[in-house]
This record gives structure tokens, C-alpha cells and sequence, in this order.
């Protein structure tokens, strides 16, 4: 008879998967490379000692964090030669995700977008302390820093990523309410409906990678992007239509050409109207918005 029990370091490691995926996630962006330190990640935990480990789960942070470290530095390379802007691979999320306002904020792309800022000793750091409550002895243990240093980097960090976020939180009602009439007009052609939907000095962020036409740098000023968009749609032809779904957490747009998947678009919403769209064009980051992907914040 076979024992189907799964060996102690397996199941903590199996327990934790979707909070270390997040972790990851949140310092990379990019669901590929996070999977790649999930690997790496599994591998090291097989080599540990469980008799010596008091906090499996802190454990296990702690080696996701490192892993992602040394990623983040190779992808800081990599984004160097990148084509136009980067922004993170958008995931299909479950509704739970959504619920939980704090970690959703935290994956927004708008908030995601900003981390990218950020050197990866912060980011890490405001991750570890912002997102997941990891206190600063934790952290310091982490990236072998003092607690001290631990919370400098950290009161950096927020800094940054404060001056750079809108003041208030928005609900996901409200930021619905306003890609759904984003979405009308779009699918109508209805440019003054566009219009009405767009701040005075709403930016379009997009990512084509070089794969897909995209602006090459941030479109600012709401004319500017209708009129982006305007010729955007010209050049596409066929029939554009969206589909509300839950985007990282947040309400979000899959747009579609005559049936096959565009882009992905989110925006930030302040009193009503859009002030930050982000459309993610690249054929490589849309492989994530098929099917859910299990995140978790503890």
C-alpha cells in the first residue's frame, strides 16, 4: 500500500505556493519570472534543515525574496533594451482577490507601474513591509541589513511611491462604472463619449514590446490620447469589442479585434473620469488572461 501523504517540506512548500507566487510577483511583475523563481525557490527549500526552521512561511519569504532579488537585477537589464514602455504582465484574477482591498491596490498596474521606480532593494522592501506586514527585523534578516536600514530604505520607498499615487482610494465600483462607459464609446466609435470619460491630463501608458504598434512614451493630455487612439483604431480595422473582467485584482478591459485577444487595459479613476490608462499590447504578457491565476496576500 502506498503512503500518499505528502512529505512535511512539500506541504509547507505546497501550503504557501500562492503567498510566495505574490510575493514574487509583486517584485517582478512578470508572472514567467516569478514561476522561474518559484522553481528556484522549491529547490533551495529541499536542501533546508526543517528541524532548524522555527517559521516555515517566513522562511520561505525570505528565499522567494532573495531569488526575486537576483532576477530583478538581470530583468533591470533587460528592461534597459526594452522597446517603449514596460509595464507588468496583467493576470486574470479571482473575485477573491478583489475583495481584499489592500492586496489589490497593491497589484494594480497603476501601483505596479510605479514599483517599476523603484531600485529592487526598495522595492523589495516596501513590498515585504506595505503588502505583506513583514516587520523590519524580518526584512533585515532578509537582505542582510540592519533594522535600521531596513526602515530608512522603507520610509524611502514610500516616499517615492506616495508622491506618485493619486491621494485617495477609488472603489472598484466606481472605476467600473467609468471603463464601462470607456468601453461603450470605444466599441460605438463614439469619440465625444471618449472624451467626456478622459481627465484633462489623463496619461496612456502602452506596451507593445516591439511585437504590437504601441506609443513609444506616455501619451499625456486627453485630446493627445483621442487622438492616439482615434488614429489606433483607424490603422486596426475589423470590430473592436471589450469584456469587463477582473484585471490583478482590479476592474479591467480585455479588448478584442474581430475576436482574437488586442490588449489588456486598466485604468486609474479619479472623481469619474480616467486619469492613467494602461494598455498592455504585447503578445508575450497576454498569456495570463485566459484563465485565473491564485494569488494570495498571507
Amino acid at each position: 500500500m502506498h503512503d500518499h501523504t505528502p512529505d512535511p517540506a512539500t506541504e509547507a512548500f505546497l501550503s504557501h505556493r500562492n503567498l510566495l507566487f505574490t510575493v514574487a510577483y509583486e517584485m517582478l511583475g512578470s508572472a514567467a519570472d516569478a514561476e522561474d523563481v518559484l522553481q528556484e525557490t522549491w529547490l533551495r527549500w529541499t536542501d533546508v534543515d526543517l528541524a532548524q526552521v522555527r517559521d516555515r512561511r517566513a522562511y520561505l519569504v525570505r528565499i522567494t525574496t532573495r531569488q526575486a532579488l537576483n532576477r530583478l537585477r538581470t530583468l533591470k537589464r533587460r528592461k534597459e533594451d526594452y522597446i517603449g514602455p514596460w509595464l507588468p504582465e496583467p493576470l486574470l484574477t479571482a473575485p477573491d482577490v478583489a475583495e481584499d482591498a489592500e492586496l489589490a491596490e497593491s497589484l494594480s498596474l497603476a501601483l505596479l507601474y510605479v514599483l517599476e521606480t523603484l531600485s529592487p532593494t526598495e522595492r523589495a522592501v516596501f513590498v515585504l513591509h506595505e503588502v505583506f506586514d513583514f516587520d523590519y527585523d524580518a526584512i533585515a534578516a532578509t537582505l542582510g541589513k540592519t533594522p535600521a536600514a531596513a526602515r530608512q530604505t522603507a520610509y524611502r520607498a514610500r516616499r517615492a511611491v506616495d508622491a506618485r499615487r493619486p491621494r485617495t482610494p477609488v472603489s472598484a465600483r466606481e472605476t467600473r462604472a467609468a471603463l464601462e462607459s470607456f468601453r461603450s464609446a470605444l466599441e460605438t466609435g463614439d469619440l465625444q463619449g471618449l472624451l467626456d470619460v478622459l481627465a484633462p491630463d489623463v496619461v496612456f501608458v502602452s506596451d507593445g514590446g516591439g511585437l504590437k504598434l504601441a506609443a513609444l512614451r506616455p501619451v499625456a493630455g486627453a485630446d493627445k490620447v483621442l487622438h492616439y487612439m482615434a488614429g489606433s483604431l483607424g490603422k486596426a480595422g475589423g470590430t473592436l469589442t471589450g469584456e469587463a473582467v477582473t484585471v490583478n485584482g482590479n476592474p479591467g478591459l480585455v479588448l478584442r479585434l474581430d475576436g482574437g485577444i488586442d490588449g489588456v487595459l486598466a485604468a486609474r479613476v479619479e472623481d469619474g473620469r480616467v486619469t492613467r490608462l494602461y494598455y498592455v499590447r504585447n503578445p508575450e504578457k497576454l498569456t495570463r488572461v485566459e484563465s485565473e491565476t491564485f494569488l494570495a496576500g498571507r
